[in-house]
């Protein structure tokens, strides 16, 4: 997720208070007491969280000097880059190179601008205004620059009862929508998507915050490409959750219920890659459609087609690695 600060110099609690309401990870402050008083959130002054100088850097990006002194105090910490007229290839430059570039901005529009520099965009967004509402905008432009995820379509191949086991419900923060969904695999190498709880069922309400998203053993995609097993997300985690168009954002992990229930194999094929996955053995299960409408467990065919993600296999805690590995 890409990391949002607000300067609040000279102080003014009403865009303190919007700032940390618009979910800010750090506040650029000259009175870090009164910041504390409203909530916690990391702050970056000289009796900060973050020490100006030894913690976090500046620079004004003038030439081609100063570019290489941003790159070379990124190896320290993050670092906040100001540019005079405000041009993206000096910001393209050193995102190319570097993934601790905070970008400064007055608006909404030139966060834009730099969080989509090269299409990886910059590690994070500082905003400079005396306006509440822009700091609403810059938060919704944020959260709005989740990268996209690759889907393709998974040919179902098998259906298959395999008995009692224990499954994973993973209840978010967030209220999920329609055409949504986590991915989820037996291996790491590619996911099926998991639909939410958002429909109506005659014997359960539902539950939109909620993805009964697999058995304990499964892998679920995470944000930056990262991967944990369904067993191990605990409360406080973020997880991805991906539209079906690919764009993706995060949820923060409320609550994780695992049960013993039967459990039922989806197999699946896109090409030469092959997807699987173990999922409770209930109506209320769904995968996804390639237009986004749900399509329940209970009623999966072979021939039926469904979304997912093709991905480089093998897994060291979690992170993607290059080796030699047979997942089956």
């Amino acid at each position: 997720m890409k990391q949002f600060w607000v300067d609040i110099r000279p102080w003014r609690k009403d865009l303190a208070t919007t700032a940390i309401e618009s979910g800010a990870d750090a506040l650029v402050t000259d009175d870090v007491e009164r910041v504390r008083e409203l909530g916690r959130v990391m702050t970056v002054a000289d009796n900060g969280d973050l020490v100006p100088g030894k913690d976090v850097f500046e620079v004004e990006i003038v030439d081609k000097a100063t570019e290489e002194e941003a790159l070379r105090l990124s190896r320290m910490g993050p670092v906040i880059v100001r540019t005079r007229d405000w041009t993206v290839i000096p910001l393209e430059n050193l995102v190319a190179q570097s993934d601790r570039i905070i970008a400064a901005v007055t608006s909404a529009d030139e966060a834009t601008v730099a969080l989509t520099a090269l299409e990886r965009g910059a590690a994070g967004i500082l905003l400079s205004t005396d306006n509440p509402a822009e700091i609403r905008r810059v938060a919704k432009a944020i959260a709005d620059a989740g990268a996209e995820v690759p889907l393709v379509p998974f040919e179902v191949t098998r259906v298959a009862p395999v008995g009692m086991g224990d499954r994973v419900c993973v209840d978010t923060c967030s209220l999920l929508t329609d055409g949504e969904g986590m991915l989820v695999g037996n291996t790491s190498s590619a996911f099926l998507m998991v639909h939410p709880e958002t429909l109506e069922n005659p014997y359960v309400a539902p539950r939109p915050f909620r993805v009964n998203a697999g058995a304990v053993h499964a892998y679920i995609l995470l944000p930056e490409g990262k991967t944990a097993y369904l067993a191990d997300l605990a409360t406080g985690d973020r997880v991805l959750v991906a539209e079906h168009t690919g764009a993706t954002h995060e949820a923060v992990v409320g609550r994780v219920k695992i049960e013993r229930r039967p459990l039922l194999l989806v197999e699946a094929k896109a090409g030469d890659a092959k997807a699987s996955l173990v999922l409770q053995n209930a109506e209320t299960i769904r995968l996804v459609r390639e237009d986004g409408t749900p399509i329940s467990v209970a009623g999966l065919a072979v021939g039926d087609r469904v979304l997912g993600n093709v991905a480089e296999g093998g897994r060291h805690f979690g992170i993607a690695v290059a080796e030699t590995i047979l997942e089956k």
